[in-house]
């Protein structure tokens, strides 16, 4: 295996570059006019002395390292995979096609910047000490604050961290006849001193594509090849985590006949000095294990969190879910985005047509391989006859092999059909499930049915029709109706504002007797959602014993939501208490309650209005023709005979005669059929993308929304246009998992 190695700061003198300068005037011109200075001249005559300054100092070795890099390629030599020392990384990334030079260079500038900004903190040299002594010792002597910021050689070692912890650990190293060099930096880079600035550039980070890479890169962070969909999360680590240098390239030398070019910042020679001396100490002392930090997070930290019993299940790289939300805003698109991320997300159907349904799932199969991690929301639907079974036998014909299901408070024979028709028995004669159901739940009562085998009366319906085998009915009777079950304790839209603290440890309890009840081949994994937007929030879940975490608010405000462009301008901004309470649209006291958007948007207290004229009259007439007419003005843009006469043609459509009968000749329930049209005049506000129309717009979301913009828009204004599902998924979880290793809670 021939390995390309780049070199990081430190590597930079005048002169560099040479001849490359002008061999490449393209990129040199491109370069200078993107940083605002003339950068052969920084390089080659440093007049300012600037070239020692981070600031100027990564984008100049980064573009070096770029035209020796092209000037190498040009020779037809190739690499079997790329590594780079901190800021060399960036040019193994180039290398491996992640992203283009002027891409490179604009990340490069604004590391160099953050970093450039940090202080109060400093790091120094140690020569001569293995990476266990070193850490005796500090510990020994009260500093194990200090982080081991770089691991060059097993006998090269960086220190970061506050100054004057530094400048103790130097002069007790130097009485003991070790060498100690103070560097000269203005901060305690690769350490947690560095979280404000790893934050600043994860949020600048959104606004970029980048690519996989076509051969294998080194992570300085976890001494592994960079994983699929990850080039961003781990540039971001790479900021607060140890440069482990010495295991990336025993990585390599495991891989066998292992050989390196060290591209230096002079095109004319190879780098023999700092990286080659590296190497060739690390060959020769290769049967020493490299010490790690405990508390440094390697990105699988986030991977880690959760169950590894969903995440196998699933074939997930991370226990995380983006649940479905109605009307398409979970788009295939965004299905799509995160499944090709290792993460599961449910296309959202409630409130579509059969026909659009179908066809976001062929959609979603047209990019996605076989087997991938998707699945489709089903909610109890009325928009049509027989919605469900429909919905079922669409995801019966295409093989749609996860259903998310919400809004249930009874099992109904679809759900029934889908999850046995998927039940087989192995060469052993062990069940094997091929429909898998995650059940969205709000109370314990529903949670019960769901973990109980499918109830017997639908199992013999079933039959009777033909729709099941007979071994299918008795398999019916050792496998819960879902594997997997989300506790959401104050979601978005329908919520009974329930507290996950008190009702998770009770549903933990209700899992446990359920599987003992039953004797469950396979464990029922329990999540939590609702309100999770932030970190913190989803550190708390992950410490009440959740396996999954579900988000649903903050997956509205993405690039690949299928909420309209207004809406996710107003959801960007949204507060933490620009939510409010609605009734729901049968307007009875008894039903959830709705969380909806109040920022720009009156749908809330006009919902709760009528709610008031439902309760206060008996009939429409009895509403004084001022209210009508400013009802009929504000609230639906029409007359009420004419949504009246609208409603009955639905209802005539449906051939649904008992119901019209009904709605005639009682007016209270006319009433309701006619005043409850708000609610869905406000869904279709929403979903008409013009800002004349939000004043009625029902846009379902929770506080969700508002933590996460009052924890992501601190710095840089991290607008939905930069928020990518994926990546939201991944930041959220990998901060959750630093939270939770700083505070030394174990991760299993």
């Amino acid at each position: 295996m021939h390995v390309l190695l780049f070199p990081g700061q430190g590597s930079q003198f005048k002169g560099m570059g040479g001849q490359l300068w002008r061999d490449y005037p393209q990129l040199t011109q491109m370069a200078s006019d993107l940083l605002g200075y003339r950068i052969d001249k920084l390089c080659l005559e440093d007049p300012d002395n600037q070239l020692r300054m981070t600031l100027f100092t990564q984008p100049a070795l980064f573009m070096v390292q770029a035209l020796h890099y092209y000037r190498w390629r040009e020779k037809g030599i190739a690499a079997d995979a790329v590594m780079g020392h901190s800021l060399g990384e960036y040019s193994a990334l180039l290398a491996a096609g992640c992203f283009d030079v002027e891409t490179g260079l604009r990340l490069v500038q604004q590391r160099g910047l953050l970093m450039s900004q940090a202080r109060g903190g400093s790091m120094a040299a140690v020569l001569g000490m293995s990476a266990d002594a070193l850490r005796t010792l500090l510990d020994e002597r009260g500093l194990g604050q200090l982080t081991l910021a770089n691991y060059n050689s097993p006998t090269q070692l960086v220190l970061a961290g506050e100054t004057q912890l530094i400048e103790a650990a130097a002069h007790c190293l130097s009485a003991q006849g070790i060498q100690c060099v103070a560097l000269n930096v203005s901060g305690a880079f690769h350490s947690p001193h560095m979280q404000a600035a790893q934050r600043q550039f994860e949020i600048f980070l959104q606004g970029f594509d980048l690519n996989d890479p076509l051969i294998p890169v080194i992570a300085n962070a976890t001494a592994l090849p960079y994983p699929k969909g990850q080039v961003g999360a781990l540039l971001a680590q790479q900021i607060t985590s140890p440069v482990l240098w010495v295991d990336s390239v025993r990585y390599v030398m495991d891989q066998g006949n292992f050989t390196y070019t060290a591209l230096s910042a002079v095109a004319e020679k190879p780098c023999t000095q700092a990286l080659g001396k590296f190497v060739e100490e690390i060959r020769t002392t290769a049967s020493t294990p490299a010490a790690h930090v405990d508390y440094a997070l390697p990105p699988t930290d986030a991977q880690r969190l959760g169950s590894q019993v969903f995440r196998e299940r699933h074939g997930l790289d991370y226990a995380y879910v983006a649940g479905g939300m109605f009307r398409g805003i979970s788009s295939a698109a965004l299905v799509q985005r995160m499944a090709h991320a290792g993460m599961l997300a449910y296309l959202g159907t409630a409130g579509m047509p059969l026909e659009a349904v179908e066809a976001a799932v062929l959609d979603v199969l047209s990019t996605l391989k076989p087997g991938a991690s998707w699945g489709m929301n089903l909610t109890p639907d009325t928009t049509y006859e027989r919605g469900e079974h429909r919905l079922v036998q669409l995801c019966l014909k295409h093989g749609v092999q996860r259903i998310e299901v919400s809004g249930f408070n009874t099992i109904t024979e679809p759900l029934v059909h889908y999850r046995i028709a998927g039940l087989q028995r192995d060469a052993a004669g062990n069940i094997q499930c091929q429909h898998r159901i995650l059940a969205k739940v709000m109370s314990l009562a529903v949670a019960e049915l769901f973990m109980s085998p499918p109830p017997v009366y639908w199992v013999n319906s079933l039959l009777a029709k033909g729709l099941i085998t007979p071994d299918q009915a008795l398999m019916a009777e050792s496998v819960p109706l879902c594997d997997d079950l989300c506790v959401q304790a104050n979601p978005a839209g329908p919520t009974l504002g329930g507290s996950l603290a008190l009702i998770f440890p009770s549903m933990t309890r209700l899992r446990s007797a359920m599987i003992n009840r039953f004797n469950y081949r396979e464990t029922i994994t329990l999540g939590a959602g609702g309100g999770i937007g932030s970190p913190e929030a989803a550190a708390s879940a992950f410490l009440l014993g959740a396996e999954f975490v579900l988000t649903g608010s903050i997956n509205q405000c993405t690039v690949e939501s299928g909420a309209t462009d207004c809406v996710k301008n107003l959801l960007q901004h949204a507060g933490l208490h620009d939510i409010a309470h609605a009734p729901n649209s049968e307007m009875l006291n008894d039903r959830p309650k709705l969380q909806v958007l109040h920022r720009s948007s009156l749908f809330a207290p006009r919902a709760n209005r009528l709610l008031e004229l439902f309760n206060q009259l008996d009939s429409l007439e009895a509403i004084a023709q001022p209210v009508r007419t400013k009802l009929e003005r504000d609230f639906f843009n029409q007359t009420l005979s004419d949504i009246e006469a609208q409603r009955l043609n639905v209802l005539k459509d449906k051939s649904r005669e008992r119901e019209i009968q009904h709605v005639l000749t009682n007016p209270k329930v006319r009433m309701k059929m006619v005043l409850s049209a708000y609610w869905h005049h406000g869904l279709d506000r929403a979903a008409s993308g013009l800002p004349s129309d939000l004043v009625n717009a029902q846009v379902h979301t929770s506080a969700a929304i508002g933590a996460f913009n009052n924890h992501y828009n601190q710095d840089a204004g991290f607008n939905w246009q930069s928020r990518h599902i994926d990546q939201v998924a991944v930041m959220l979880m990998t901060e959750a998992a630093r939270q939770l290793r700083e505070t030394r809670v174990f991760m299993p």
